[in-house]
């Protein structure tokens, strides 16, 4: 662990098995349970948790976005679509690359990106 370097994100969940299943099928992502309204998730490149809660996160509404690196970004597309998310904004060109937003089972807003295509 890093002084003053983000360390930890915590992101609302309706339901915490739903979104479980949602990002360890799409993302391969561990799960380790602390209680019936907590689960920490692993794997995820930054360490964080779901707690169980009846609003969710969206930009839109104050909270930060966060961003996943893909390196196949057509595929987690449609691996997010086949596992029950949806697709808030298509996959879309910006400087620096492409991306796509999507909404998990609960409703939180996350985006996938990738460098542009060649």
């Amino acid at each position: 662990m890093e002084p003053n370097k983000i360390n930890y994100v915590e992101l609302p969940a309706r339901d915490l098995a739903l979104n479980k299943a949602f990002f360890s099928q799409v993302f391969g992502w561990g799960f380790k349970d602390y209680g019936a309204e907590y689960s920490a998730f692993e794997n995820a490149g930054l360490d964080g948790g779901f707690f169980k809660a009846n609003f969710c996160s969206r930009p839109q509404n104050g909270a930060a976005l966060v961003i996943l690196y893909s390196n196949e970004l057509e595929v987690v597309f449609e691996k997010v679509q086949a596992a029950g998310g949806t697709i808030e904004q298509v996959i879309f060109d910006f400087p620096g690359g492409r991306r796509f937003h999507f909404l998990d089972p609960c409703g939180n807003e996350w985006a996938v990106w990738s460098e542009p295509s060649e």
